[in-house]
């Protein structure tokens, strides 16, 4: 057993039950208000998330930051267009969950998804496949509320990029919680949401293999 499961175990045989349950309502009351408030403050400039009742704005990143999220995104989204195999977003994609609001650097949805999306849509539900960019203001939250988050949601591939190690780390969802698949600087990364998209990790480091990634993934 868990320490999570028993945790909850001892909460559904604890005599303050019913006084806790309304404590947790009240909570999840007050963030809906916050959260409609959210809602109404932010414009298509801002880069915000809603997070546990909390509004984070987030300052404009660093160069090699920038660099890693769009190498990666460039290849992701011309292999999706040339399969029309779904929708990928970027950076300004709002991905709404049952409590929080987040903008992922990259996210993926399939076919089936995305053909229900509407042209002026500005909430989307869970996608298939994300990614994060980590930096120093963004990976306690990358590695806590974002990971469990996502897995709750059934976001079946995690890829956690760190631009300063030059590595990536790919997670997948099993049994309701993410595996660590690969922690890699060099060789291959194949996603299993996306057949087909494999590239080479200094792909997302390195234009001149970025470049040479790219004409693979077309040719195929």
């Amino acid at each position: 057993m868990t320490l999570e499961t028993e945790y909850f175990q001892n909460l559904l045989h604890s005599p303050r039950l019913a006084q806790y349950a309304r404590q947790i309502q009240a909570v999840l009351q007050d963030e809906a208000n916050r959260r409609q408030g959210f809602y109404a403050q932010i414009s298509e400039g801002d880069k915000a998330e809603f997070i546990n009742g909390e509004i984070v704005f987030h300052s404009p990143v660093r160069l090699w930051h920038n660099n890693a999220s769009g190498n990666l995104y460039f290849l992701l989204k011309a292999y999706v267009m040339h399969k029309g195999a779904g929708f990928v977003g970027h950076e300004k994609i709002m991905v709404s969950l049952t409590r929080n609001d987040y903008e992922p650097d990259i996210c993926y949805f399939n076919s089936q998804k995305a053909a229900l999306f509407k042209p002026d849509q500005m909430c989307f539900p869970a996608p298939d496949f994300v990614v994060e960019v980590l930096s120093a203001s963004t990976e306690a939250n990358d590695r806590g509320v974002k990971f469990e988050d996502y897995a709750a949601h059934g976001v079946a591939e995690y890829w956690l990029v760190d631009p300063d190690a030059e590595t990536i780390e790919q997670y997948r969802l099993q049994d309701e919680v993410y595996t660590l698949v690969i922690k890699a600087k060099t060789g291959l990364i194949e996603s299993f949401t996306i057949p087909g998209f494999t590239i080479p990790v200094r792909a997302i480091f390195d234009e001149a293999e970025n470049r040479a990634a790219l004409s693979t993934l077309l040719a195929g």
